[in-house]
């Protein structure tokens, strides 16, 4: 490696153990792959993924964002008066 090249490398804030791989999702969220798969050409659910070449990765920190982005709460408003 040149000084040049060595220098124009950017230091990654995430490590390779940050990346899952589909099956690592999957198994996580209880879905099957194919269904990762097809979130992912239908654009039906906001999933944040990385694709490197021809292999689809997902960091880890997306998953947190996109599960706390899908939290709901039962709580139900109690009106008072009636």
């Amino acid at each position: 490696m040149t000084a040049a090249t060595h220098q124009s490398i950017i230091p990654l804030s995430h490590t390779a153990t940050d990346l899952l791989t589909p099956d690592q999702v999957a198994a996580t969220l209880g879905l099957s792959h194919r269904t990762l798969a097809a979130w992912r050409s239908s654009r039906r659910n906001p999933l944040p993924y990385v694709k490197v070449g021809s292999r689809v990765r997902y960091r880890s920190e997306d998953i947190s964002t996109w599960l706390e982005s899908r939290t709901h709460s039962s709580a139900v408003n109690v009106r008072s008066g009636k």
